[in-house]
């Protein structure tokens, strides 16, 4: 997400991108790039986006944090706020914490009306109300949770698909002739199983997520009761109740 920070922030703001790692910065554009955490200093910014993995999101923070000017803002995009808030009112600076909940691996970058952003409605006012504007001018719809508020969302919105995804994956054989379906399935699990292990981690042992999950325990249970019973009233009324499920949930976006 970095990278699309750059392109969306250049257009009216000087950038600099600090990475360890400079050949990471080679296909890097309309931006100043930096290598050493002195140039981070020389340039005194007044906005600071955090976009490493969540693994080293405060590591990060606590590198840079010493040489940053007094009223710089810090900020994040994470996608499990875990610790964050935290670190954040020991800091001694201004922060605004946001998750763009979207990605390169299945998100248009080009069409964005169709997904959503979340800021966290703690920090400086300043600060939420610069990526709220930002949000909305590149057509996401926003919304507004507080920390705890934003991990509760996070352990149904992300942990239920990828639990779902991973037994896909765990159960799945090969196929010589692969329906739409599966290959549909296919793709997301390719998608889901390419990101950070430890974002992963972080998601499914979020301390909301157990209850979450254990309702597919419970779905399965249900389902496998008709299907062994070979129930076709039960399996009218399951598919029924699902199908109201999934409208409801349509009719609220």
């Amino acid at each position: 997400m970095g990278s699309f920070f750059i392109d969306v922030l250049s257009f009216d703001h000087e950038v600099g991108v600090y990475e360890k790692e400079p050949k990471r910065l080679r296909f890097t554009y309309n931006c100043q790039r930096f290598s050493s955490l002195e140039e981070v200093r020389d340039f005194q910014p007044e906005l600071v986006i955090n976009a490493v993995t969540v693994k080293y999101t405060i590591p990060a923070f606590e590198e840079v944090l010493p040489l940053l000017p007094p009223n710089c803002v810090l900020s994040d995009i994470s996608s499990v706020k875990t610790h964050l808030k935290e670190f954040y009112e020991s800091a001694g600076h201004p922060y605004v914490s946001t998750h763009p909940m979207f990605g390169p691996t299945f998100a248009n970058l080009n069409q964005l009306s169709e997904e959503n952003a979340v800021v966290i409605n703690e920090g400086d006012f300043m600060g939420r109300a610069f990526f709220k504007e930002l949000y909305r001018k590149l057509g996401l719809n926003v919304y507004e949770y507080s920390f705890v508020e934003h991990d509760q969302m996070v352990a149904y919105s992300l942990s239920i698909p990828f639990v779902s995804t991973f037994v896909f994956a765990a159960v799945m054989k090969h196929q010589d002739a692969p329906g739409t379906t599966f290959k549909r399935h296919m793709a997301i699990a390719k998608g889901v199983l390419g990101e950070d292990d430890y974002l992963l981690q972080e998601v499914l042992f979020n301390s909301y997520t157990h209850d979450q999950v254990a309702q597919i325990r419970e779905e399965l249970k249900v389902l496998l009761d008709v299907i062994d019973n070979r129930d076709a009233d039960g399996m009218h009324a399951y598919l029924d109740k699902i199908r109201a499920n999934v409208s409801k949930n349509l009719h609220r976006k």
